[in-house]
């Protein structure tokens, strides 16, 4: 009981401290002085009077959901003695390996400056600043000669690294169990089972109402979809970021996402907020990176050929460019088994106090990067609002997905649960394609890395999003990508080859994702 108190005020005092340099807290402090005006505020009982102005004037709403985002990002509790490396991630091993991965990411990065003779960073002439401020809003028409550039890396290259991850204190001894061998993760780590992911994913149940599956034709919308409209306008007309997050769990109305997506992340586009974005945009203006190329390249690779997100090519190098510039993402490091890149300023190799993070983000995209941002066009047309969201997202959710932890909602974590699940609930299916060489985690990686973007067609994507906000947990992609393999079971027991099975999953742009969900997980028998 008492160590439960401890954590809390422990807690409780971190996030005060964090909002202290907030906005938000500058806000209600002018608004606490400016209310010392009012007649119903008197100095006997100033402390409650000013609380309860805060109440009324809609206020304390928002300071709950700036303390309800911070909780939703916040590390587990660790020991008050603990140091700051263990809050980034507590396994000695994973930490190692994310050092390790990041040492070879910097050393590809390095080789390609090498190469080409580009300098990581450089000031933009000023008839380049200009050509390049005019053409800002149609930068998918330029067509710079990037043949000479590759993404640092890909998916696959990431997956290697994965498997060959071993935890040094495990001995698994000479007589190897059969079910040791069977996947391609061999870390000891507690991932949920189907009885766990039944409590956890609760209101995906069979009796609850669904978009994605009650929102269908057949189904008369006055059965669900106009009272669950009905309770979204009431939501978002409270402003109540919790309430939203339960809401969402049952999948959110078109018309609403974007306001409800929004709310639950606490992004309310202030003009500070739309200054803030003008100033990163400047400094892509001012200044060239390597990075720009690779993000160009990316959006080329991925997005620029896919049939959805074509048109946003613009928007994605918008937003990507002036993400890379933003050194606010560097607070997420604190929460991050990653650690940002650093550079030297020319000249000063190796000298600390010349030491930069390279890029100002410290995130360097890799292969299929813009496809965290893509599906998000669809919901949000003024950049600002469409960037502030889009951070929100890396670094309450994807940035999990391209690191080494040991989290629930990590990528090792959601490896370990997909081939478990498949193990457990499929049996014949994982041993016979392990046997004919494909195995189903060599299929799925590149599907949960990209959190399935690019892959289900967007009004299935965004349902599966909603879901991912409304649990703040990524488990149901490993969840989703087991489903999936249950669902093409059949096809893939005729198959006798790693090709003919990639075939057979090949194209997922079909799929429903809310009906494989729930058969997956309430109407197999377990």
């Amino acid at each position: 009981m008492l160590q439960e108190e401890s954590d809390l005020s422990l807690i409780i005092a971190q996030i005060v401290q964090k909002l202290k340099g907030s906005n938000l807290y500058a806000q209600l402090e002018r608004q606490a002085w400016a209310s010392l005006q009012r007649p119903e505020i008197k100095l006997e009982s100033l402390k409650e009077d000013i609380k309860e102005f805060f109440k009324i004037s809609g206020w304390e709403k928002k300071l709950q959901n700036a303390v309800y985002s911070e909780l939703s990002v916040f590390p587990l509790p660790s020991h008050p003695a603990a140091p700051p490396e263990h809050l980034k991630e507590p396994l000695v091993y994973m930490r190692k390996a994310q050092g390790s991965w990041e040492k070879r990411i910097l050393k590809s990065l390095n080789s390609m400056c090498t190469e080409l003779s580009i300098p990581l960073a450089r000031k933009r002439p000023v008839g380049e600043q200009k050509e390049l401020l005019n053409k800002w809003n149609e930068m998918g028409t330029d067509e710079p000669d990037l043949s000479l550039f590759r993404p640092v890396y890909a998916p696959k290259d990431f997956l290697e690294v994965l498997i060959n991850l071993r935890n040094p204190n495990y001995e698994n001894g000479d007589s190897l169990s059969f079910r040791t061998h069977l996947g391609l993760i061999q870390v000891p780590l507690k991932v949920k089972d189907i009885p766990e992911l039944k409590e956890f994913f609760v209101e995906l149940g069979l009796t609850t109402g669904q978009l994605g599956i009650d929102d269908s034709t057949q189904v008369p919308p006055e059965l669900f979809e106009n009272e669950h409209v009905r309770i979204g306008q009431k939501v978002l007309a409270e402003q109540d970021s919790a309430a939203a997050q339960q809401y969402i769990r049952q999948g959110s109305p078109t018309a609403l996402r974007a306001e409800l997506w929004a709310l639950i992340l606490n992004i309310s586009s202030q003009p500070e907020d739309i200054l803030y974005y003008e100033q990163l945009k400047t400094n892509v203006i001012q200044h060239d990176l390597l990075v720009d190329s690779l993000i160009y390249k990316d959006v080329k690779l991925t997005a620029s050929n896919d049939d959805y997100y074509f048109v946003f090519e613009d928007y994605l190098y918008q937003v990507l460019l002036c993400f890379s510039r933003d050194p606010s993402v560097l607070g997420h490091f604190a929460y991050n088994s990653a650690s940002p890149p650093k550079s030297y300023i020319r000249g000063k190799l190796g000298l600390e106090e010349y030491a930069v993070f390279y890029p100002p983000n410290g995130v360097i995209p890799f292969h299929g990067f813009s496809m965290y941002v893509a599906p998000l066009c669809f919901l949000y047309h003024e950049p600002s609002k469409l960037y502030q969201i889009f951070r929100e997202m890396y670094v309450r959710f994807f940035f999990r997905l391209h690191s080494i932890s040991s989290h629930p909602s990590g990528i090792v974590s959601l490896c370990l649960l997909f081939e478990t699940l498949l193990q457990t609930y499929l049996p014949q299916l994982f041993y016979h394609l392990r046997e004919i060489g494909a195995q189903p985690l060599r299929i799925s990686f590149k599907w949960m890395v990209r959190a399935f973007s690019g892959y289900l067609a967007t009004d299935q994507l965004l349902l599966l999003w909603d879901r991912i906000l409304g649990y703040n947990s990524l488990e149901i992609l490993a969840v989703l990508a087991a489903a999936v393999f249950a669902f093409r079971a059949v096809n893939l027991m005729e198959v006798t080859s790693l090709a003919a099975a990639e075939a057979v999953l090949a194209d997922l742009s079909t799929l429903k994702v809310m009906p494989l969900l729930q058969i997956f997980l309430f109407a197999t028998v377990t």
